[in-house]
């Protein structure tokens, strides 16, 4: 009986830990040859001296049970570093056909008070970062279907965040560059279905480096999955990565703790017409204020509860 994934190649990045790990491990489960990509900075606001050690410890998990893997430790942000990946998976495996965008940092502080560099660090690494792989990535797939006259396979998985739905207070940058993913996973999307590829991005929530501050006060059970695993987001990373999510594209997903929601798009609540050429300050007042009168002051529009967890 064949794999899902049997015969395709994938690229992982941020995969020397965490949520890319775990997403590594379930491709390669699931047949695929992966390139283990990873920085390896100790640091999860992307400081300390990088090292090639997580990604090739991940690499030779997948190859302790089989599988194929090889480890690339440059950094994605890197415009060079970030063809030179893709350039690695094609010499490596013969093609890339799934591309997981994971590696990111956090430089977290109110927006009164962080520094231009803590903005541009972080909108480098997530933003930039899969921007980056994404354009190689799209560009090899083109070539591929121009040359043959016909669809090819491809599959790309963003990382964003509820961060990017519900608001961080802290995390001005980090929510901003999640935002930003989504726009820039909708519009791959269209520009590449064409071409036989699909782009889709998800929401993970998992007990990470990147999240131990925002998940202290949930206590792991005594016994069985933790709920907040990266064991639970990696099953949904390997569907979309396979033929079966071939009608999938463009959509935001939510999972965490074994459970998977599907993002609608931006609705209209509520619509008004001025009566006459254009609105005036009363009228919009008129209108407006008492629309949200009864909404609880300063509330946002994309307010996300979390739900099923305990807090200790």
């Amino acid at each position: 009986m064949s794999l899902p994934l049997e015969g395709l190649s994938a690229v992982v990045t941020g995969a020397g830990r965490g949520l890319g790990r775990a997403e590594a491990l379930e491709l390669a489960r699931l047949g695929a040859a992966v390139v283990v990509n990873d920085f390896g900075q100790p640091g999860r606001d992307g400081t300390g001296e990088a090292s090639a050690a997580p990604a090739e410890k991940v690499a030779a998990e997948i190859r302790a049970t089989g599988g194929r893997a090889v480890a690339h430790t440059g950094d994605v942000a890197d415009f060079q570093q970030a063809r030179e990946l893709v350039e690695l998976a094609v010499a490596e495996f013969g093609k890339l056909d799934v591309l997981v965008n994971n590696a990111g940092i956090l430089r977290d502080r109110m927006v009164f008070s962080m520094t231009e560099g803590e903005w541009d660090s972080v909108i480098r690494v997530h933003l930039k970062g899969h921007f980056n792989t994404t354009h190689f990535a799209a560009a090899h797939w083109r070539e591929r279907s121009k040359a043959t006259g016909a669809p090819v396979y491809g599959r790309i998985v963003n990382t964003s965040s509820e961060a990017f739905l519900a608001g961080s207070a802290g995390q001005p940058n980090y929510a901003a560059a999640k935002g930003g993913i989504v726009g820039l996973t909708t519009s791959t999307a269209l520009a590449l279905a064409k071409y036989g590829v699909t782009a889709n991005a998800i929401c993970p929530r998992a007990r990470t480096r990147m999240t131990e501050d925002v998940f202290a006060g949930f206590q792991e059970p005594d016994d069985g999955i933790d709920p907040l695993s990266p064991e639970h987001v990696a099953p949904l990373v390997g569907y979309l990565a396979s033929p079966a999510a071939s009608r999938v594209n463009g959509q935001l997903l939510v999972v965490h703790g074994g459970m998977v929601a599907i993002v609608d798009r931006p609705r209209v609540r509520a619509k008004f017409d001025s009566k006459q050429d254009t609105f005036t300050y009363d009228e919009l007042d008129a209108v407006l204020s008492p629309h949200y009168a009864e909404r609880p002051e300063g509330e946002t529009f994309g307010a996300v509860e979390v739900l099923g967890l305990k807090r200790t």
